[in-house]
């Protein structure tokens, strides 16, 4: 065998380990392959070499063969005139005759010159025919070397060579010929070894790629030819890096993923056995062995045809796990896949909802927010891959805790609602889909971060309503999206309008201060009103330095505000503003700063007051669409709206923005249109024209007389004939725009008092709306016929009949005068607590439904609230008027609960009413709806942060802090609480829990946070109410004892929920002497006085709570009796015992007998068995006092010897379902004989009887026993009162 150990072992060019220079390789193939013989040339043979023909014997052929193979294996590249001389024997080797000689040593010497030859003449090639490399591959000449030792090494010399050679001047046939030639290898060889695999696999590497494609399709081309031979070697290396972690066993472990993405994408069947072998790696300990093995897979199972995830499920299944790695990263990459997945694989959507579901819910902000982007992105693509599930993750991220997430959600729902629903890219299936979208983002609006509003601003400007339409395609863009939003949208979208345009109203005051002279109160104005702007911009403590610093540039430049003051003009265009806010913004560039917060902030500013969707010509196009819809020429029905719907819709909006845009409306084409909406027969349509008119109409009479005289009739109309709602309307609208309203009023007033007639009622209600509201705006004029309309016909004949409209004329009328000098206010509120009182049937003969005694107590209960709102009607609403209006919030009707909590919510958060109607919403605890107590508490949080807000930027709100500051509402609460009807016996377990739920409800708002030390004013103004008296009914101790029960139970709550409250009051608080006396010297008070020092806990005490034992009951009930029998005289009895309320630690020294418990425990054990009335669900009305006990007196000497307290006949509970009472004798005392509260009649408590003191004394006892018993101390009634306190409560 011939061996030619120097044929592998020279390097080219230096390259090293024997490899070409490929950089600048080429190869040409002519089309003809040159006959040696024919072209002329001279061969020349080395020294001592003849001539080499087929006329010559094989033995001397190959002889001659040896000396040329000789000869080119000590040829150097460099050798310039050898390469020259011996280039057409190179080429003359290269024949048939050479190449297809039937010799094997023949073919063999050939191909070692041959590949000295691709050696020595590289990088160019020596053969300018394919047809050579054709023979080459044909004959498979190469395949001789399987029988030298070191083929392998030729067979590596080879591919690196053509690998290295092949470029893109080749053509198809060369690098067929090159796929022959390396195949033949492949798959008639023993096998692959690890070299020779490398050799190809190098090419596919990302970075060898890159370098040379083609290399990297020869490469893709051959495994796919080999696939079957090469399959088991390829398993083989990744086995051994994989599984056995062999790294050093090629230079390509560290590439092993990227080879198998790049296998995969050749041909799945190479890597049939390395699959499992990846199940095996994601479930590694190391965590970024996971991650990279996640990656791979994902892209794999991503990819576009790949069907990996139905041919191999238990590595789907366990990819899919990875989507809770408890890594991070990894959770993150299996996210990010997920939109490849979605948009590839629409069939896999199932599989990833529930995984993305988790992700929605990530700990980590990151992945909450790469699960937003991962459905948004496959959604734009195309909406049918996202289904309403994975819709439904992203509506929920809306409301994420963190502004990035919240961000992404909002802007790509908006992204998705621009595509499908305003340029229905996808039909109107698709547009039905996310049409849910426009109300969603505008629902955020009511979130209290002004970021989230910000953003629902940008939103509804970019997406919603795009500013950059044309005026009519804007229009009409907002006219059927306000026609399609639901309810809350709607307010929303108004609430937006309305900030918009209050601030404005800032800017614009902020304007007219620069134009007035300097000054100190100038400078004071000023700074407030640049706080308040800055709270309407986001970062507000950022924006308070920006806009100080824009309001110091307003200051020196005159044309800058000039500009500014176009922009918040009532004039401004569309057109004008986006001029205005450009040239402003480029005012204020800076070009040496890319990056300037403080223009940000202006531009921020500037987006919110710039009029971009509204000016006159909008306004004109709104109404010619309504005017449309009118016609029915409109594209209604297309749109998805009915005609009627987007007519009412139309004027709701024209309503809206006639609030903000007043300006705009004027013309008389507008006008007009709004004339023929009067006419229609729908009274909302009319009902909002006319407020429309209203709003704008100020320069009608001198503008457009034209109008003035159509519309004047009209209105007379209307506020004769018309609705309510339109009278009303009609009414404030003449009062409104014209200069002679007294007479106009006049006409509509006299003969509507000179027509009322009882006897048809049903006419009766527009007429006393028209008088009520024309005797409102204009007292002086009217005071006088309306009082005699009162007087005859009110209060004589309708009264009985249409109470509600009567109520609401005389609040009208009051309010109206403004004065009580007549006293007709005195009369007034006693006829509205009568109402009251007889649960709205004033004859109490029940001749009225319940639905209409159910409208008279909530206008009874409004007609106070809004009297209320007068201060000089305030002055003369006494407490027990308060307290009746105060018992609407608890009415057995859902509805008058609801209306009424609206009407005192809406007057408080406006500043209107006085602040102890706030305490109202403590009986909210009591409502058996929660809606209705979640839609209290926000209702509080509300109202208590408008106040907090009002008085840090009010510096003169200090002077008025007992009517203002929040806190100041726990006294109003307390008296309250203190006279509720249901609150009758101060020992009653279940009644003090209802008590401490009311307090608390109130309290946990006010406690949120300790501003200015508040837990510790709040707890002195409680201590400091113990040494008054009840101003109501200061010598009734059974009041005082209740007003001190409810303080009690107060401070408890306050300590146990609170360790700040011990620290000293920043003041000294002011009650109300309206509701409490003068402060006495302190006396012993407390509830508990009778065995402790009351509320000396600084905290929560610890305790133990006892289910279901008779113990714990007795102890319980014991407990609540000791803690009601609060008297002075009790006091009294306690200091002779040697027991103070200031003792430190207060100890009684009682000698315990046994024959003392037992009449106690028996006494227990039948208040435990006996019960009486009916149990009724929460928020039914209460029933009355037993009949046959109204008129009974006994007297004390009657009463049982077990008796220790008063006993009341059975009563529902406001709110609650009725529990079990002891049952006894009842007596009733004077009391009875006072009307009863919200007519439910009371029976008041008994006169205690002479064995009450015994009793007291047997509690005592028995309380200390059962301390003793149960291993706690004498605090025990302290403990237990808190237990009470502290069942089913939170801490802060």
């Amino acid at each position: 065998m011939l061996h030619l150990p120097e044929l592998h072992e020279r390097p080219v060019e230096d390259c090293g380990e024997g490899k070409f220079i490929t950089s600048s390789a080429r190869m040409d193939f002519p089309a003809t392959q040159p006959k040696p013989a024919a072209d002329g040339k001279i061969i020349y043979y080395p020294p001592g070499v003849k001539e080499i023909t087929d006329k010559i014997t094989n033995d001397e052929v190959v002889k001659r063969l040896k000396m040329v193979v000789k000869t080119f294996m000590d040829m150097d590249q460099d050798s310039e005139d050898e390469k020259q001389q011996y280039l057409p024997l190179a080429l003359h080797l290269a024949s048939e005759f050479f190449l297809r000689n039937p010799n094997k040593d023949v073919r063999l010497l050939v191909a070692c010159c041959l590949a000295d030859i691709f050696r020595i003449y590289a990088p160019e090639a020596p053969y300018t025919s394919h047809d050579k490399l054709k023979n080459l591959a044909w004959v498979k000449s190469y395949n001789i070397c399987f029988e030298l030792e070191d083929c392998n090494e030729i067979f590596i010399q080879l591919f690196r060579t053509l690998f290295s050679v092949i470029n893109n001047s080749h053509n198809q046939k060369v690098q067929m010929h090159m796929l022959d030639l390396m195949s033949s290898i492949i798959m008639e060889g023993d096998g692959v070894t690890q070299e020779l695999l490398d050799s190809i696999l190098i090419n596919l590497i990302p970075a060898h790629k890159n370098l040379n494609k083609q290399a990297f399709d020869l490469a893709k081309v051959l495994l796919k030819r080999t696939v079957q031979t090469i399959e088991p070697c390829i398993a083989n290396f990744f086995n051994q890096v994989l599984v056995l972690g062999k790294s050093s066993v090629s230079d390509l472990s560290e590439h092993v993923f990227d080879l198998i993405q790049e296998l995969f994408a050749i041909d799945p069947h190479l890597l049939l056995s390395v699959m499992p072998q990846l199940e095996f790696k994601l479930k590694s300990n190391d965590g970024e062995e996971r991650l990279a093995v996640v990656r791979l897979l994902a892209k794999l199972f991503g990819s576009k045809d790949s069907d990996l995830a139905t041919q191999n499920r238990p590595l789907w299944q366990c990819f899919l796990g990875r989507f809770n790695d408890i890594h991070v990263p990894v959770r993150l990459e299996s996210v990010k896949f997920a939109s490849h997945c979605l948009m590839n694989h629409p069939d896999l959507a199932k599989d990833l909802t529930e995984y993305l579901k988790v992700r929605s819910h990530d700990p980590e902000e990151a992945i909450r927010h790469d699960v937003i982007v991962t459905i948004i992105t496959a959604g734009k693509r195309d909406l049918s891959l996202v289904n309403d599930q994975l819709l439904g993750f992203v509506r929920e991220r809306t409301l994420d805790k963190r502004w990035r997430v919240r961000k992404e959600a909002m802007m790509g729902l908006a992204q998705l609602y621009k595509k499908y629903c305003l340029h229905a890219e996808a039909g109107k299936d698709a547009a039905e889909k996310v049409s849910w979208i426009k109300d969603k983002l505008l629902h955020i609006y009511y979130q209290n971060s002004i970021d989230d509003k910000l953003l629902v601003e940008k939103i509804f400007a970019q997406y919603l309503v795009p500013h950059n339409l044309e005026t009519e395609e804007r229009m009409k863009c907002l006219y059927y999206l306000y026609a399609s939003l639901d309810p809350n949208a709607v307010k929303a979208l108004n609430e937006m309008w309305k900030c918009q345009n209050m601030l404005r109203s800032h800017v614009r005051e902020l304007l007219d201060l620069h134009k007035q002279p300097t000054s100190e109160a100038n400078s004071a104005a000023m700074f407030g009103k640049l706080m308040t702007i800055a709270k309407n911009l986001p970062d507000p403590g950022k924006a308070q330095d920006f806009v100080k610093k824009f309001n110091q540039v307003l200051g020196d430049d005159e044309k800058l505000r000039s500009q500014l003051e176009l922009l918040i003009s009532p004039t401004c265009s569309c057109k004008q503003a986006d001029v205005c806010v450009r040239e402003i913004a480029r005012k204020l560039a800076n070009p040496k700063q890319p990056t300037n917060p403080f223009l940000e902030m202006v531009k921020f500013l500037l987006e919110r007051i710039a009029p971009v969707h509204i000016d006159s010509e909008a306004i004109s196009a709104l109404v010619k669409l309504m005017n449309k819809s009118i016609e029915g020429t409109a594209d209604d029905e297309e749109e998805g709206v009915s005609p009627d719907t987007a007519i009412r819709a139309g004027l709701e909006l024209l309503k809206v923005l006639s609030f903000t845009h007043p300006t705009s409306f004027h013309s008389a084409e507008t006008y007009e249109s709004l004339l023929q909406c009067l006419r229609m027969e729908d009274d909302k349509v009319a009902e909002a024209a006319i407020q429309i008119f209203r709003n704008t109409g100020h320069k009608i009479e001198t503008d457009l007389p034209q109008i003035r005289s159509t519309l004047i009739p009209i209105l007379h109309q209307k506020a004769k004939r018309g609705t309510p709602h339109q009278a009303k309307q009609a009414v404030h609208c003449i009062h409104a725009i014209f200069s002679n309203k007294e007479v106009q009023l006049a006409q509509i007033f006299e003969p509507l008092s000179r027509s009322l007639n009882a006897d048809v009622p049903e006419q009766l209600i527009t007429p006393l709306v028209s008088l009520g509201h024309i005797s409102m705006l204009a007292p002086d004029q009217f005071a006088s016929p309306m009082k005699s309309v009162v007087a005859n016909f009110i209060v004589k004949d309708l009264l009985m009949n249409d109470r509600v409209q009567a109520i609401k004329l005389l609040v009208r009328w009051l309010l109206g005068m403004k004065n009580n000098q007549s006293k007709s206010a005195n009369s007034t509120l006693r006829l509205l607590s009568a109402m009251l009182v007889s649960e709205g049937d004033l004859t109490e003969q029940k001749r009225i439904s319940k639905s209409d005694m159910s409208r008279l107590r909530l206008a009874a209960g409004s007609a106070i609230m809004k009297l209320a709102q007068e201060p000089c009607y305030h002055e003369i609403i006494t407490p027990e008027q308060f307290q009746l209006c105060a018992l609407v919030i608890n009415d057995e009707c859902y509805q008058v609960r609801q209306i009424f909590a609206q009407k005192l919510h809406k007057a408080l958060v406006k500043l209107l009413l006085p602040l102890e109607y706030m305490a109202i919403f403590a009986l909210c605890a009591k409502d058996p709806v929660k809606e209705r107590r979640a839609h209290a508490r926000q209702c509080l949080l509300k109202n208590i942060s408008i106040r907090r807000e009002y008085i840090k930027q009010n510096p003169m709100a200090n002077e008025k802090l007992l009517s203002l500051l929040p806190e100041y509402v726990v006294p109003y609460m307390i008296h309250l609480l203190a006279h509720d009807p249901d609150f009758t016996k101060p020992q009653d377990v279940d009644q003090l829990r209802d008590v401490k739920e009311c307090l608390w409800f109130m309290l946990e708002v006010l406690m949120t946070k300790n501003e200015n030390n508040s837990h510790a004013f709040m707890k002195k103004m409680s201590e400091n109410i113990k040494l008054t008296r009840d101003a109501q009914s200061p010598d009734e101790p059974k009041a005082n004892e209740k007003l001190y029960t409810v303080c009690d139970v107060a401070l408890c709550v306050i300590n146990s929920k609170s360790a700040l409250c011990n620290a000293d009051s920043p003041k000294d608080p002011v009650l109300p002497t309206k509701f409490f006396t003068q402060p006495e010297k302190p006396k012993p008070t407390g509830v508990l006085g009778t065995v402790n020092k009351p509320l000396s806990a600084t905290g929560r005490r610890p305790y133990i709570r006892t289910t279901g034992s008779e113990t714990g009951s007795s102890v319980n009930s014991e407990l609540s009796a000791s803690a009601g029998n609060r008297s002075r005289e009790q006091s009294s009895d306690i200091s002779e015992t040697g027991v103070s309320e200031n003792d430190e630690n207060p100890v009684r020294i009682i000698s315990v007998t046994p024959a003392k418990t037992e009449p106690v425990k028996n006494k227990e054990i039948n208040s435990d068995q006996a019960t009486q009335g009916n149990s009724t669900e929460r928020g039914k009305k209460r029933t009355a006092t037993a009949s046959g006990t109204e008129n009974i007196h006994q007297k004390p000497e009657e009463k049982s010897v077990d008796e220790t307290g008063p006993s009341l006949a059975a009563k529902t509970r406001r709110g609650r379902p009725t529990k079990p009472e002891p049952q006894g004798t009842t007596a009733k005392n004077e009391e009875t004989n006072k009307p009863p509260v919200r007519g439910r009649k009371r029976a008041a408590a008994s006169q205690e009887s002479p064995g009450s003191l015994e009793a007291e004394n047997e509690t005592v006892l028995t309380v200390v026993c059962a301390a003793l018993l149960l291993k706690q101390s004498v605090m025990l009634p302290l403990e237990g009162f808190e237990m009470l306190l502290t069942e089913g409560d939170q801490e802060i």
